[in-house]
């Protein structure tokens, strides 16, 4: 069946009244989560995901739910960035450099429109992207051994450093922690415990649902009790919307290629979204400015927003056909699938067609209702910046223990949730990223699991791992992934402190 057919049957499964719902529900959550300062897709996603396991839903039904969370997350940052000169997350600081001197021109309600259908055309754009680029890789991806998925999570390990955008030292350490972690339970092959200390809550190791919620939503709580426990941010107030198709038109070359360079950052494992705003704005700048940028040119607005909105799609990409995530958030989407017995990977366009072209599909539907939403009710969404966290973040607390107590039953996952959200506190205070801990524990029971079977058929040989071209060529890209970032960190980062140094007071 072709690629066109198998979409038309996604559009049947995204258009069914109940798909619609759950993206509409998970469109409007996901902007309110990301118009927050500090949320961001990741955080929203891991709030959500106990939610969608409460309420019993299908694997379909929780991954548009959730996807819709991250599109919708990804439309919200630029709210307070635009309105507060705050980002509602790191790809959303680019989106302030113009968003916010045209809210101090009065141009506020221009700005969140422009970057709506910005998003909306950088969205869409890598949606079809992925439509043509999944199947392909996915046919590519049947050619894996054993060995060649080894070298494949070494490489996701390799280049966490631009996924999380810290230090690459210590993004080893935590993928190392994370490793450590799954190694929790019994072993599967020889039936030894590791490290269960007879404990039998340990035995079939620690579910990274409540890492996940524990890591994310309860260490934001903790945080947001030492910085904002006050009261909320300030409201602002928003002029009547005079956006005309001239002014769609003027912005339009500068979104459709801040899409492409987005869809192409997404791609790429461990570049994301940051990378895809960043060098979207970059380029924009340095193909259309006349003095203008940073101080309320509508095109660096489209040109970051479409970027990292396309990177946020492609990122989509490695982990439906490799199972490799592309960014924080589908490191997270990609345990809540694990968690449904859905194994993302080449087999998944084989195995679960419906649950893929239906997400795919859902993902036009869930853009489409995004910009229809998101225009008018930008007042609503403004509103939200003006509560006190005190009041937030107990609910959202609420949600995450309600949700995890549903699914487990058992008061000791509670606490497991509580300890690993001090663990979380404590690790983003000593700035170590907190994905690479996730995915070490999502990838690492597959990479031992791969090892295991590469030395089983070699008969012990360890050259098995890098004896195909195909390993060798994983291989030589781990090491430029690891080696790179190191070299040019500290260029990248400097630049976007100098950006950010540059925003308006």
């Amino acid at each position: 069946m072709g690629t066109i057919e198998l979409l038309m049957q996604g559009f049947a499964v995204a258009l069914s009244p109940e798909s619609i719902m759950f993206a509409l529900i998970g469109a409007i959550l996901g902007t309110l989560i990301g118009a927050l300062p500090g949320l961001g897709p990741a955080n929203g996603v891991a709030i959500l995901i106990p939610l969608a396991f409460s309420l019993g839903l299908s694997p379909t039904s929780s991954l548009i739910l959730l996807t819709s969370v991250y599109a919708g997350a990804m439309y919200g940052g630029r709210i307070s960035s635009i309105l507060l000169n705050i980002p509602g997350d790191e790809p959303a600081m680019m989106t302030c450099l113009d968003g916010y001197p045209m809210a101090l021109k009065g141009k506020a309600a221009e700005a969140l429109a422009t970057s709506a259908i910005a998003s909306f055309i950088g969205s869409f754009i890598a949606t079809i992207g992925l439509v043509i680029l999944a199947p392909i890789l996915a046919k590519f991806a049947l050619k894996f051994g054993p060995a060649e998925y080894f070298a494949l999570f070494a490489l996701a390990f390799a280049t966490l450093g631009g996924i999380t955008g810290k230090n690459q030292f210590k993004t080893l350490i935590a993928a190392a922690l994370g490793l450590m972690i799954a190694t929790v339970g019994i072993d599967i092959s020889s039936g030894v415990q590791r490290f269960t200390y007879n404990s039998l809550h340990l035995f079939e190791g620690i579910d990274f649902l409540i890492a996940i919620v524990g890591l994310f939503a309860i260490s934001e709580l903790f945080f947001f009790l030492e910085q904002h426990a006050g009261d909320g941010l300030k409201k602002v107030a928003l002029n009547k919307l005079k956006l005309t198709a001239k002014d769609i038109l003027f912005v339009m070359p500068a979104s459709l290629r801040g899409a492409l360079l987005g869809f192409v950052s997404g791609v790429l494992p461990g570049a994301g979204a940051s990378l895809g705003s960043f060098v979207s704005y970059t380029l924009e700048k340095k193909v259309s400015d006349k003095g203008t940028f940073g101080k309320g040119d509508p095109r660096g607005v489209a040109a970051p927003e479409a970027g990292n909105n396309g990177a946020a799609s492609g990122a989509l990409v490695p982990m439906l056909t490799l199972g490799v995530p592309g960014s924080g958030t589908t490191a997270v989407l990609l345990a809540m699938l694990i968690s449904l017995n859905v194994n993302p990977g080449p087999m998944l366009f084989q195995q679960s067609p419906d649950l893929v072209w239906g997400v795919i599909a859902a993902l036009f539907v869930g853009n489409l209702v995004l910009l229809l939403l998101n225009i008018p009710m930008v007042g609503v969404f403004v509103k939200l910046l003006s509560i006190p966290p005190k009041y937030l973040m107990p609910i959202v607390t609420l949600i995450a223990s309600v949700g995890i107590f549903s699914i487990t039953g058992s008061a000791i996952d509670l606490y497991f949730m509580v300890g690993f959200g001090i663990m979380g506190y404590v690790l983003r205070k000593v700035e170590i990223p907190l994905v690479p801990v996730i995915l070490g524990m999502l990838l690492g029971p597959e990479m031992e699991k791969n090892l295991r079977h590469a030395l089983v058929l070699s008969d012990g040989d360890w050259t098995v791992l890098w004896s195909s071209g195909l390993s060798i060529g994983l291989w030589a890209v781990a090491a430029a992934g690891l080696i790179l970032p190191m070299v040019f960190g500290s260029i990248l980062r400097g630049k976007m402190k100098r950006s950010k140094d540059g925003l308006v007071d």
